[in-house]
């Protein structure tokens, strides 16, 4: 075993006086030493670090230790660290050097270090240091031994755990263990990677808590703590000579499931074009689904929802592309114009949170013209749901939030807003190794005629992406093609779609088919971080894999070739690369156009690649075990494959051509010979030597009944094959590295995740461990990968993933560093959450999209046929001399079990194991070789082929012989298992396990009927022969293989499920005693195929049998070369191991049980049964149950309840409370499960089981007696909402009803509690908003703020009239109630993210306060104080600035179910599901509900005896109903039971048209309400708003069934959706769910009181039956209610006004702080609506829409409660908008008049108001304006009907002539005005538009010139105003259209003046349309120009000539006179001229 030890003595020239510590690295492992106290100049450590380690000391490798000064309370310092490279220590082994340190600057200090390095390259070698002298820590108080990490080494299985040197020294261990606590569980071998404890140096002051631990350690641990083995316990190595077992069997992909794709388009907004009639098409793969159509609109508004089915595997669908398209003026006749579209694929939709996107808009584009930028938006929700995802929808109301469009638009998280458009090059350039695709018929008789031979494959490359195909041209014959095209996409980047799909096909003339499939992620070939890269790949090969290559017709497995599930075979590879070039759209060559196209591209370099190199791969199979029997006895060899070579039968010959060899290596002719399997021609002298690939043929032997072993023993078959591939190890080292992190972290993961649920102590320990291995990994990693930045033969992603992954890994490291510091209690939760995102975020990096060596395949072969397979990655058996790089299992023993190919393998027959192989593997350059056989386990010889001569040492064996055995014998503890499948259809098994181990197996005895058997059974298996050295078998022993199987009385046994576990290994020369033996029952996971099934409990041991001395020397002397075996020689016989108790109780016979240590210590406890009833029995064979009984059994003893005597009558039992006594372990986890079954009795003393139910864990009726101290209601009620609150982000455990939104952290004592109407809801904010401010300052806050809304109101009313007039009593309805409660949901929505950030920001600041020294703590003290100041002034304030609602009572929306916030109601009647039947597979999990044959109700209670005497002395006890006191009884009982239906939302369309005409029903036992004349036509969105009453019986009649049916005129209603409710649990619990309690008590209106106890009478009932005193009522409105004092109003108003006392609103006050009553308070259920998804049974687990509603319950026997409320539906409000509209301005002119070319326009205004023009009105034509004035004084009348509180206008019309019956249609209230030209022969014009919300508009600008294009365009900006408010308005407004360009311009304006009346206004003063009577508008004076030109020709001509042409004329005018001037000017000019020269 080699090690490297390091002697730290000491460290001196330090400075000042301090603790100190040190830190000793070594490949990434830390060891700290203890603290040196008070050491000034000198810190004598003197202490010893060993590693043991698996691979050479490196020359390179450095060692580093670090010294801190150390310190209690915050972070230690770095004084200085040391490192150096161990160069030296690698070739001399030992070295002892003084030297200085250097600081964190890099420069060098006066501290020196002293230190003695030992390296001990083999066993056997070390120095003068013993083992016990290396532990013998000093004795010190706070010398602490800890580690945090495992070492890198362990748990990847190089060297042995340091935990293996403390087993010989327990003694020496306990003496100096007072202060030392070593961080390793010696109960197992297991690495040191158990404990919880462990923790960084601090110091504990807690004496005695160390020597309790120092003992544990020495051994006396308790024997009855059992450690969760999952499958991390099996598969944690400590050796190095083994690797994980993969446990899940079962290939996951590729196996069809359900998906439902719902989409909502909403409406589609600036949509590019004028006057367009748009509609939208959604498509999803080849369905297409059309909206209807909206005329002449920019911007429909269509609300329709669309839903897609389908059933295919999951690659498939999120590979389907989603185009949302819209499409102009489409109908019957033609195909319309397309606008613009949008891509995406379903995958991106599918990894959104919830699987959705909510209300976002899409960014529509031109595929045909990516030069035009967005053609529109259309606004949409999309929703991908898969079997058993629940999707949330966020609470529909108002949408004012959601028009923003740039900030919502349908893109996933950090995507740019602008996609820019980018062409995606994908170059293809030759592929190799491809198979034959023909059959060689036809190509021998061409070959016989023309002489010919032809390659059997015409294949070419097909692309696709984004929903486009594009292919390379077909190579005929070719095994070899050589294409170099490329085929090129445009698509927007970053691209909505993630994977490039690259297939090879093979041309033919009936059908292509794939060869095979490769799949390209563009987020794992690009980067979009600030310093990422754009998709880059290669050029590089690409391995494909599908189905085995022989060819035949009908390929079974044809699916795998097309990339679904894994291939089984290599197929070919390809060379491809991938490149990406962004588009500058603006540039003028650009193609505009977005088809595919390809190209022929030039051939790349031989060498661009990679260099070719010889790759070496061995293999050596030690044991083939666990065959299938179903194989036959046919020989049986194994094939190991990688790419083509070693494949014999199918692989391809090599061509003639590339025969001669070239040696130079480089050549054309090597590379084609590179795939191709050339071991079988060339003669031996030629190449060193041949390749074999496959083992001899050898017969199994039979094991058992189902399995064969191959007789292998001491002679273990080798294969080995040499092949040639482009080095690209790099990659592959890279991707180890980073799994091999990821697979430590996701293990320490495990760790934790065990720790939590075996409820260990200080899980944050373990996780703070698991954060420092992390950031020590990553560094490691940075400080590996920097080798080869830059390397040769590096792709552009090769350098740059390298960067990112170094990036992120650093990043990550960093993290994982501050996190560690940051892992407290209350934080635990979300950094565990963050850790396994880091574990996500490395597998996803350590994927490597360039693949370079291809799979290894292991097929078995029988008769010449391949009968099964395992693939094993290249990348995991890689070799590398640095220990990280390597693969996971290179050079270790790996149990690989082989499946079935394709799908062959899904279901039953891919579970059972078709062999189990223990296979050693190795695969390395060939030139580093000499190591390939160093993992073996030791002793063996190596055989070599015979035919090879004695020259050629280096070739590699054939055969190993091992010379060295042991014999152990295995004793297999089978205790039990629980939660087994049911096999058989009485919904039970009858099961038995079978132990595999080695060659033997064994199996328990068969329990039946039963899921959770106890076997407690101990097999014992002799003489178990293991080959190889005994010290390695001890450190790594093979895996037992055990299986679950359900015995049937005819057939065979079926399986039910598999799992794997370790023996704890014991030497002959080892004490049989604590720490590990005898070993501990540990829980084991059992799978079937992939899904759990079940746990085993059970302990593994083996022990080394002692072999007689005369057989050892016997066997010296026989074995010539024999190094003497490492075996203590013992006296012989079996004598040694420790002895067996046979059994004692005769009738189990032979068996032996578990022995005494390790079965569990038990204990007696009593179990009470509560029997209630039982419900919804189905029929069993036909006949109706009748007399049912239910038997209740637990650990063998158990009760039966009273016999039912008629089930029908009467479901419930007789007599409710019996017990019984049982022995059950100490161990809570142990505890076995407990079944409960149902018996139908009879006639003739017959039983049939009607169904089972086991109960798993019992811990939850585990009976504790309640604590003493919290009696007090403040600490209680502290616990239960303060603080947990804020631990688990906002929501309390199960337990507890969700938290009222009152947090009480008021000191303890008689507190006042004062409702005033007043504060009631804002305190509510408050606290909401201030959840973490501690409680002084809230109390303070709310006076305050109530006082300052006193002032407030009171100013209000002095300054007159509010703004918000304060809402009339009677127009509140139930429906004003419901929408303020929706709000508040919203809000309260809001408040929790905001309180959740600011928890954020607290714990920053605690850690800041930590990290930092006592001023920042003191910093942040004030700076919290004044914050929380600050938001006092905020919320006091924040109320008010809140618009400004009217105060409306509100009730609680529960956007769930109301049972889920409740615990189910289960507070202490039960439901018990039974089964019955066979469980469903794994995909079929919703099956499981189709087992369910009824319900039992009841309850359980346990308790350890004796029970301590309190109880029972209670006043009242009941003795016979135990620990069940104060139950109501089960006698029959009437009641009214009342249901209200709010709404339904997103109904599941049902017609063909896309909607639904849906319809309540509701039945309850027998009776049944259809509403089936109320149907609501057309809606997906129904308001129902109805009421029920029904009687019922209970227990008869109390499931209730709420359906949704859609109406059908013929044939029979289809169902929706249905929910079902258990309304006897909400009848009897304590939560009182009959009728819930309103916030306020009224007589009369909308908040009327429904219950008919009023709050007075309830509250006294509660307090009996509490057993509380009454409450006492007290003057000034006060009550005291067990030790509190409550206060509230005291009067009430009836209808007429008049006011009277009372006592109600204290009493409701009370009711609704029930929660605060010590002992017996819990939360009442309030007035609520409840929100339930509904189902369809036909596509189970798929939500078909959701329903709101209530329901309350009334006893018959109390009075009758009043009328029902009335929540129909609010009836819409008739309106009457009235648009004048005066005048047009600057209106663009469009007609050219033909005598004068004069540009002039006829301009006339319409408008519309509803939907789709069809009340549009227009105005009269003002006829040639020429200025683009226009005058009009025409009135258009616009009735509506609106709802006021949805703000939408209610339209009822008949969808088509066809149509039955009218459709209601809600739109938001737009007012749409067009300037239009009018032509008398052609279709008007156009010219612009404006829409006004009438909600929200910009207020009219006062004058034309202030009318703007800002008026729109700053829209967001400007005030708004609303029709409904103003009710009056006038003013100028654009009218606006679209250029060419895609610009908004403004066409023209217009003066409009709206007036809004209602209908009854309407009525009393009507008025025309147009310029009509009641009430005209004047003739508009309209300029007489207007008038045709030929009434005044001459004035019509003058007005023209002289308005367009004066100043042409006056510049004509003045060049005259100029002109004329010039000519007087010369004409005068001569005679001037004479008349001056001769001086006249």
């Amino acid at each position: 075993m080699m090690a490297l030890m390091v002697h730290l003595k000491t460290v001196a020239h330090l400075r000042g006086k301090s603790d100190r510590i040190a830190k000793v690295t070594f490949r990434g492992l830390s060891f700290y030493s203890r603290v040196a106290e008070n050491c000034e100049d000198v810190a004598p450590f003197n202490e010893v670090f060993r590693w043991p380690i698996a691979s050479r000391l490196d020359g390179n490798e450095m060692l580093e230790v670090q010294v801190y000064n150390y310190s209690k309370v915050f972070s230690n310092r770095l004084v200085g660290t040391f490192s150096m490279v161990l160069q030296k220590v690698a070739q001399e082994g030992h070295l002892q050097l003084t030297d200085t340190m250097i600081d964190d600057n890099n420069t060098s200090i006066k501290t020196s270090v002293t230190v003695e390095i030992r390296y001990q390259p083999m066993e056997g070698t070390v120095g003068s240091w013993s083992d016990g002298e290396f532990l013998d820590v000093p004795d010190d108080r706070d010398g602490i031994f800890t580690f945090e990490t495992d070492s890198l080494l362990s748990s990847h299985g190089s060297g042995t755990s340091p935990g293996r040197s403390l087993q010989g020294t327990i003694p020496t261990f306990r003496k100096a263990g007072k202060g030392v606590f070593s961080a390793m569980k010696l109960s197992k071998i297991r690495s040191p990677r158990e404990d919880p404890k462990r923790d960084e140096p601090a110091v504990l002051d807690m004496v005695d808590d160390w020597d309790r631990r120092a003992m544990r350690i020495a051994g006396s641990i308790e024997p009855d703590t059992v450690s969760l083995a999952s499958v991390t316990a099996v598969t944690t190595n400590v050796s190095n000579k083994r690797s994980k077992p993969d446990i899940k069997m079962e290939p996951s992909s590729g196996r069809p499931v359900d998906y439902q794709i719902s989409i909502t388009i909403v409406e589609a907004r600036q949509l590019i074009g004028l006057n367009m009639d748009p509609v939208v098409c959604v498509e999803i793969g080849d369905e297409k689904k059309y909206t209807s159509m909206k005329e002449s609109t920019n911007c429909p508004y269509y609300n329709e929802y669309f839903v897609f089915d389908f059933h295919v595997p999951p690659d498939v669908m999120f590979d389907k592309i989603i185009k949302l398209s819209v499409i102009h003026s489409k109908n019957l006749l033609r195909s319309g114009t397309l606008v613009g579209s949008f891509k995406m694929d379903v995958g991106t939709v599918y990894s959104q949170p919830e699987h959705q996107f909510y209300h976002k808009w899409a960014m529509l584009s031109d595929p045909d013209d990516i030069t035009a930028g967005c053609k529109g938006y259309v606004k949409c929700d999309i929703a991908v749901v898969g079997k058993g995802d629940n999707i949330k929808t966020p609470h529909k109301a108002n949408e004012t939030e959601e028009d923003e469009i740039e900030g919502n638009l349908l893109l996933p998280e950090g995507f740019p807003v602008e996609r820019q458009w980018a062409r995606f090059y994908v170059k293809i350039h030759r592929a190799e190794g491809l198979p034959k695709m023909n059959t060689s018929i036809m190509a021998n008789v061409k070959k016989a005629f023309i002489g010919e031979n032809r390659d059997l494959v015409d294949p070419y490359v097909q692309v696709q992406f984004a929903g486009q195909k594009g292919k390379t041209s077909v190579q005929k014959s070719s095994y070899e093609p050589i294409w170099n095209e490329q085929v090129v996409f445009t698509e927007l980047f970053p691209p909505l779609c993630k994977r490039i799909k690259v297939q090879i096909r093979d041309s033919d003339k009936v059908n292509d088919v794939a060869i095979g499939t490769h799949f390209i992620d563009l987020r794992k070939i690009s980067n979009d971080g600030d310093k990422g890269f754009l998709p880059t790949l290669g050029p590089a090969w690409v391995n494909m894999y599908g189905s085995t290559r022989q060819y035949s017709l009908m390929d079974e497995h044809q699916d795998l070739n097309d990339g679904l599930g894994e291939g089984v075979s290599f197929r070919a590879r390809l060379l491809l690369s991938v490149t990406l070039e962004v588009l500058d759209t603006t540039s003028p060559e650009l193609t505009c156009s977005t088809e595919v196209q390809t190209d022929l591209i030039s051939n790349i370099s031989e060498s661009a690649t990679g260099k070719v190199d010889e790759f070496f791969l061995f293999g050596s199979f030690l044991e083939a075990t666990m065959i299938d029997r179903k194989i036959g006895d046919k020989p049986i060899s194994f094939e190991i494959t990688i790419g083509n070579y070693g494949n014999q039968i199918d692989g391809i010959s090599s061509r003639s051509s590339s025969k001669k060899k070239k040696k130079d290596g480089e050549s054309e002719e090597e590379e084609n010979e590179l795939i191709q399997n050339s071991s079988d021609e060339e003669p031996e002298e030629e190449r060193d030597l041949a390749s074999v690939s496959t083992t001899p043929a050898m017969r199994p032997v039979v094991t058992d009944r189902n399995y064969f072993h191959l007789p292998y023993f001491e002679k273990k078959p080798c294969v080995y094959i040499k092949s040639w591939w482009q080095d690209q190890r790099r990659r592959l080292y890279n991707s180890n590295m980073m799994d091999k992190i990821a697979d430590k972290l996701e293990e320490g993961l495990n760790d934790v995740q065990e720790i939590i649920k075996t409820e260990k102590a200080f899980p944050e320990r373990r996780l703070r461990g698991v954060l420092e291995e992390l950031s020590v990994g990553c560094s490691r990693f940075v400080t590996l990968a920097n080798k080869d930045l830059n390397q040769a033969g590096r792709t552009k992603l090769d350098r740059e993933r390298l960067k990112a992954c170094m990036r992120e890994m650093d990043s990550m490291g960093q993290q994982a560093k501050q996190m560690r510091t940051q892992v407290k209690k209350n934080t635990f939760k979300d950094k565990l959450k963050l850790a396994q995102n880091f574990l996500q975020r490395l597998r996803f990096l350590a994927d490597e999209p360039q693949h370079s060596i291809p799979d290894v395949f292991v097929w078995m072969m029988s008769n010449n046929k391949r009968i099964a397979y395992a693939r094993i990655p290249s990348k995991d058996i890689l070799y590398s001399i640095v220990d990280e790089e390597t693969g996971k299992d290179c050079g270790k023993v790996k149990a690989v079990f082989l499946k079935l190919p394709g799908k062959k393998g899904f279901g039953h027959a891919g579970w059972t194991v078709q062999a189990k192989l223990e296979l050693y593997l190795w695969l390395g350059l060939n030139k580093q070789k000499k190591d390939f056989l160093s993992g073996l386990p030791n002793g063996f010889e190596e055989v070599k082929a015979t035919k090879s001569s004695p020259a050629l040492q280096s070739v590699p064996p054939v055969t190993l012989v091992y010379d060295m055995k042991q014999v152990f014998q295995l004793r297999a503890h089978m205790y039990q298992a629980r939660s087994l499948f049911a096999a058989d259809s009485s919904g039970l098994s009858d099961p038995f396990a079978r132990v595999f181990f080695s060659t033997h197996s064994q199996v328990t005895e068969i329990l039946n009927e039963t899921l959770c058997p106890t076997w407690d059974q101990l097999l014992v298996f002799d003489d178990v022969e293991l080959f190889g050295e005994a010290s390695e078998l001890r450190d790594d022993p093979p895996i037992i293989v055990i299986e679950f199987y359900d015995q049937d009385t005819v057939g065979k046994a079926e399986f039910i499920g598999r799992t794997f576990a370790k023996p704890t290994i014991k030497m002959c020369d080892e004490h049989y005693g604590p720490p590990r033996f005898p070993p501990q029952l540990e829980y084991y996971q059992i799978y079937r195929g992939n899904c759990l099934a079940g746990e085993l409990l059970a302990a593994f041991e083996l022990l080394q049998i002692p072999f007689d001395s005369e057989e050892v020397r016997r066997a010296l002397i026989a074995v010539h070369n024999f190094a003497v075996p490492q075996i203590k020689v013992g006296q012989g016989g079996r004598a040694e191991l420790p002895p067996i108790e046979t059994s004692t109780d005769s009738e189990r016979g032979p068996i032996i049980p578990v022995p005494m240590g390790i079965r569990p210590v038990l204990s007696r406890y009593r179990i009470e049964v509560l029997f209630w009833g039982l419900r919804d029995l189905k029929r069993i064979n036909l006949a109706l149950v009748d007399r049912p009984r239910v038997d209740i059994e637990c650990a063998g003893r158990g009760v039966q309840s009273a016999l039912i005597q008629n089930y029908k009558k009467n479901p419930n039992f007789g007599t409710l409370v019996k017990w019984f006594e049982v022995d059950l372990p100490e161990n809570e986890l142990l505890h076995p499960p407990l079944n409960i079954r149902v018996v139908d009795c009879r006639a003739f003393g017959r039983y049939i089981l009607v169904g089972s139910h086991a109960v798993t864990s019992l811990r939850r009726f585990i009976y504790s007696a309640p604590d003493k101290n919290s009696n007090h209601w403040a600490t209680a009620a502290k616990l239960m909402n303060g603080y947990m609150v804020l631990a688990n982000g906002g929501s309390l455990p199960r337990a507890s009803p969700s938290v009222s939104s009152r947090t009480f952290s008021r000191p303890a004592g008689d507190v006042i509690l004062n409702m005033d109407n007043e504060t009631v809801r804002k305190m509510d904010t408050v606290v909401k908003l201030d959840a973490m401010s501690d409680a002084v300052v809230k109390v303070d806050m709310n006076e305050e703020e109530s006082k300052d809304n006193q002032k407030k109101k009171k100013k209000k009313k002095k300054g007159g009239a509010e703004e918000e007039e304060e809402t009339d009593e009677s127009v509140l309805d139930w429906w004003s109630k419901y929408f303020a409660s929706i709000e508040t949901l919203k809000e309260k929505l809001r408040a929790q993210e905001a309180a959740q950030a600011e928890a954020e920001e607290r714990e920053d600041l605690e850690i800041l306060v930590e990290t930092g020294g006592p001023k920042l703590r003191d910093k942040a003290r004030d700076r919290r104080f004044i914050k929380d100041k600050k938001k006092g002034k905020d919320t006091a304030d924040g109320t008010e600035r809140r618009p400004v609602r009217p105060k409306v009572d509100e009730l609680v929306v529960y956007n769930k179910e109301l049972e889920t916030e409740y615990g189910d109601f289960e507070d202490w009647l039960h439901t018990f599901n039974l089964y019955r039947g066979k469980a469903g597979d794994a995909d079929e999990h919703a099956q499981d509900d189709d087992r369910i044959v009824g319900r039992f109700k009841g309850s359980l209670c346990m308790y350890k005896l004796p029970l301590s005497e309190e109880i029972t002395r209670e006043a009242g006890y009941d003795p016979n109903m135990g620990m069940f006191q104060s139950i109501p009884h089960n006698d029959p009982i009437h009641v009214l039971v009342r249901v209200y239906v709010v709404r339904a939302t997103d109904l599941h369309p049902a017609d063909i048209n896309g909607k639904a005409d849906p319809y309540v029903a509701i039945k309850l036992g027998k009776s049944e309400v259809k509403d089936k004349e109320n149907y609501i036509s057309k809606q997906l969105n129904p308001v129902f708003g109805k009421s029920f009453d029904i009687e019922a019986t209970f227990p008869m009649e109390s499931m209730l069934t709420v359906s949704v049916y859609d109406w059908d005129l013929v044939g029979t209603d289809d169902l929706i959706g249905e929910t079902r409710i258990d309304l006897e649990n909400r009848f009897y619990s304590k939560y009182r769910a009959t009728c819930g309690i309103s916030s306020h008590y009224s007589l009369h209106g909308y908040n009327i009181w429904r219950d008919p106890m009023k709050p007075s009478q309830v509250l006294a009932r509660l307090c009996k039956e509490g057993k509380m005193d009454p409450p006492v009522y007290g003057p000034g409105g006060m009550v005291q209610v067990g030790g509190r004092v409550f206060q509230g109003p005291t009067d009430i108003e009836d209808e007429n006004g008049l006011k009277k006392q009372t006592e109600e609103h204290l009493a409701l006050t009370v009711l609704n702080h029930w929660e605060e009553i010590p002992r017996v308070g819990c939360k009442l259920v309030s007035e609520h609506v409840e929100t339930r998804p509904l189902l369809n049974p036909d596509k189970p687990g798929i939500e078909q829409g959701r329903i709101e509603m209530w329901v309350d319950m009334f006893p018959m026997d109390s009075p009758a409660p009043g009328p029902a409320l009335d929540i129909s539906p609010r009836k819409p409000k008739r309106y009457e908008l009235r648009v004048i509209i005066w005048n047009t301005d600057e209106v663009i002119l469009e007609d050219d008049d033909y005598f004068t070319g004069e540009k002039s326009s006829d301009i006339f205004v319409r408008g519309w108001l509803k939907g789709q023009q069809e009340d549009k009105q227009d105005t009269d034509v003002h006829y040639h304006s020429l200025t683009g004035e226009g005058n009009f004084n025409w009135r258009f009348v616009f009735p509506f009907d609106y709802l006021m509180a949805e703000e939408k206008i209610v339209i009822s019309k008949k969808e088509s002539m066809f149509s039955w019956d009218e459709t209601e249609y809600k739109i938001p209230p737009r007012l749409t005005m067009q300037v239009w030209d009018a032509d008398h022969f052609s279709a008007d014009d156009f010219l612009g538009a404006i829409e006004l919300d009438l909600n929200r508009f910009p207020r009219g600008a006062k004058t034309a010139k202030q009318c703007t294009l800002d008026m729109i365009r700053k829209e967001q900006e400007l005030p708004t105003i609303s029709i409904f408010k103003q009710k009056r308005v006038k003013g100028w407004w654009p009218f606006v259209a679209r250029d060419e360009n895609d610009e908004m311009e403004l066409t023209g304006k217009v003066e409009a003046e709206l007036h809004l009346v209602t209908a009854e206004e309407a009525e009393k003063s009507p008025v025309g349309l147009g310029r009509n009577e009641p009430d005209p508008l004047e003739k508009p004076n309209r300029p007489d120009t207007s008038l045709m030109w030929f009434l005044g020709p001459l004035k019509a001509m003058g007005y023209f000539i002289w308005h367009n042409y004066h100043w042409l004329i006056l510049k004509v005018l003045g060049a005259l006179l100029l002109l004329l001037m010039l000519g007087v000017f010369l004409y005068s000019l001569p005679g001037y001229l004479v008349k001056k020269m001769l001086g006249a």
